[in-house]
């Protein structure tokens, strides 16, 4: 969270499996109630309804703003950054983004989506929160994430930011983004996820839960015997070459380019990908919350 004239600047990364705030992380599911849940330790109450956040992953969606999940979490993802600095009321200006080839046609109505309400009070697990939004700024997504380190990257240089559920590519020439060089792909990690899950399935007729084939991605280990742990790495690895077939589609070569791969499929690229100097690994999965604050730090002082 930045802070400029005692307004908040709140950078939120609407992943489709996690929300990304500069210093929080938590999966995108969402439970309405009309009671309050027994357990639960992300508990938000507003219009009088209760929402479980963080129960699970939010399934694929190519439009964020078609139902109300994305505006809960967002609330939420303001409240964890607020409660971080000891406040609970405040002047908000949103840092939000979409993915790279969607986000001329989508930024209007996901803009408005966001700020359907200029003053919103609400509940975030017991402490209320009394919020005003001023502003909001929607984002290429991806390209935030490596704003800091455009100075590093001359000559020709291609970012993967692999999502859940998409990844983006984009080109950057001498520090700067090529526009017409910008595509995004239905290859996120849930791809590899369901993938493994289903070469368990065919291989040993047993059903894995999701957790662990998420650690086995995110670490390259799990607590499971040896013949489940090679299967899911063997599936890992296969999406891995998918992957850069898809860059080498958009001809990525890299004896003449260098590649940055962020985003949560980052780890995969570290624990599936041989290591190569040609190929950065950006392991902040906030960094692109960041990236977006910064920019909409740098739009709002310009507009002064």
């Amino acid at each position: 969270m930045k802070t400029l004239n005692n307004i908040k600047i709140i950078g939120i990364d609407h992943g489709y499996g996690n929300i990304k705030t500069a210093n929080t992380i938590t999966p995108t599911g969402v439970i309405p109630s009309a009671n309050r849940p027994a357990f639960g330790s992300n508990i938000l109450r507003c219009d009088g309804m209760y929402y479980s956040c963080g129960e699970g992953h939010k399934a694929f969606v190519s439009d964020k703003a078609s139902d109300n999940d994305y505006y809960w979490l967002t609330l939420m993802g303001a409240a964890k950054e607020l409660r971080r600095a000891g406040i609970s009321e405040a002047d908000v200006y949103l840092a939000a983004g979409l993915p790279l080839t969607w986000v001329k046609s989508q930024r209007g109505e996901f803009t408005n989506y966001l700020m359907r309400n200029e003053r919103v009070e609400f509940e975030f697990n017991d402490r209320l929160y009394k919020l005003r939004f001023v502003g909001c700024s929607v984002f290429p997504q991806g390209y935030t994430a490596v704003i800091d380190r455009l100075s590093e990257m001359r000559g020709v240089n291609m970012l993967a930011d692999i999502g859940n559920g998409t990844m983006n590519i984009m080109y950057i020439t001498n520090s700067r983004p090529v526009t017409s060089k910008c595509w995004t792909e239905k290859l996120g990690v849930n791809q590899c996820v369901i993938r493994a899950a289903n070469a368990v399935m065919d291989r040993f007729g047993t059903k894995i839960d999701e957790s662990i084939i998420e650690s086995v991605l995110r670490y390259g280990k799990a607590d499971i015997s040896e013949k489940y742990l090679a299967c899911i790495r063997s599936a890992a690895r296969e999406y891995s070459a998918e992957i850069l077939d898809a860059l080498r589609k958009y001809e990525y070569n890299p004896e003449l380019m260098r590649l940055y791969v962020a985003g949560g499929g980052s780890c995969i690229f570290r624990n599936f990908v041989p290591p190569s100097d040609r190929i950065s690994i950006i392991s902040d999965i906030c960094a692109t919350a960041k990236g977006y604050e910064t920019l909409a730090l740098e739009k709002i002082q310009k507009q002064r």
